[in-house]
């Protein structure tokens, strides 16, 4: 928390796999449930937002995260773990994702039966956990992996993790801009992990030219060689690789993140109507959105004050330069 916000990144919708086990302190015997990770977690937060390193600080939830490549049983156990986690902390656990090597794990078609009696199960008990699914993290084109895109869509996702192949559909774009679908880009992990050889090759400008959602995400930093949790690298890749998204285009992308981001439980349709309405609603997004538009407008005064003379001076040189030239 303390890394990403000095990054400036104030909430945190954070993506763990569950299948570590955890340990009180002292104790040499590991804890049989993950609600003794939730209650120090839970405290955390509260005791970051309350000092002065975090002031201003808007939290943290958790996205619970199970693996792709695990068989069906222990899928099913890892689903009624996140449900009666979520029943015991409702405000930290925000959603449930699959997630690892597409092509080494499970299609998500190949998981419809645990997904459907995960459904079930929250109706049951009346829990609010909706798919933030990991797709399209490939290479292929109409490949099982390709196609997980189409089943997260129709599985009812709110957002994409990567969603790097969506560009290839056309009509796939066009259900994800109806239904308001975030995509979370990874710039830096996908070159990383060669599916691009640079940003110059990205597919995101192909996705905002045709007016999809995204947003700039960072996929396990610390792992792939940015050797820190925050995002100032990935967008760092974009501001210096694309010369047409400029400082309005970032700001696009993180005002994004505002509106897409879980910070309560919501039903589909609450979701929906706080999306679309943005900053005119009345919930917690609205009051956030808000927050963040006046600090943009304060950021975009600063770079007016600190730099407005920088444009005419470069102008003059410039003209200078080509009167040199003619001489």
């Amino acid at each position: 928390m303390s890394v990403l916000y000095a990054d400036g990144v104030k909430w945190i919708d954070l993506r763990i796999a569950f299948v570590f086990k955890y340990y009180k302190t002292g104790s040499e015997d590991a804890e049989p449930t993950y609600e003794e990770f939730f209650r120090v977690m839970g405290e955390e937060i509260e005791k970051f937002k309350s000092s002065e390193q975090g002031k201003g600080f808007w939290g943290m939830r958790m996205i619970w995260t199970g693996l792709k490549v695990l068989d069906t049983r222990k899928i099913i156990e890892d689903m009624d773990s996140c449900i009666a986690t979520k029943l015991a902390f409702p405000d930290l656990i925000s959603g449930y994702d699959l997630v690892g090597q597409e092509d080494m794990g499970r299609p998500l078609k190949d998981l419809v039966p645990e997904l459907f009696w995960f459904k079930k199960q929250c109706a049951q008990e009346g829990v609010e956990l909706p798919f933030f699914f990991h797709a399209g993290e490939c290479l292929g084109d109409g490949d099982e992996t390709d196609n997980n895109l189409f089943d997260a869509v129709l599985l009812g996702t709110r957002r994409i993790g990567h969603g790097f192949s969506l560009y290839k559909h056309p009509l796939l774009i066009d259900m994800v801009k109806e239904k308001k679908i975030l995509i979370e880009s990874c710039p830096v992990s996908n070159e990383v992990l060669r599916l691009c050889a640079s940003i110059l090759s990205h597919p995101l400008p192909a996705l905002l030219a045709r007016g999809v959602a995204c947003s700039i995400c960072n996929d396990d930093p610390t792992i792939l060689g940015q050797d820190t949790a925050g995002l100032t690298h990935d967008y760092w890749q974009a501001l210096q690789g694309w010369e047409n998204l400029g400082l309005a285009g970032l700001g696009s992308l993180v005002e994004n993140s505002v509106r897409w981001a879980a910070f309560e439980d919501q039903n589909a349709e609450e979701w929906s109507k706080g999306i679309k309405e943005a900053t005119l609603g009345s919930g917690i997004r609205a009051e956030r959105m808000k927050e963040w538009a006046i600090e943009w407008e304060q950021f975009c005064l600063w770079v007016v004050t600190e730099f407005g003379d920088f444009g005419e001076g470069m102008q003059k040189i410039r003209a200078e330069t080509e009167l040199d030239k003619q001489d």
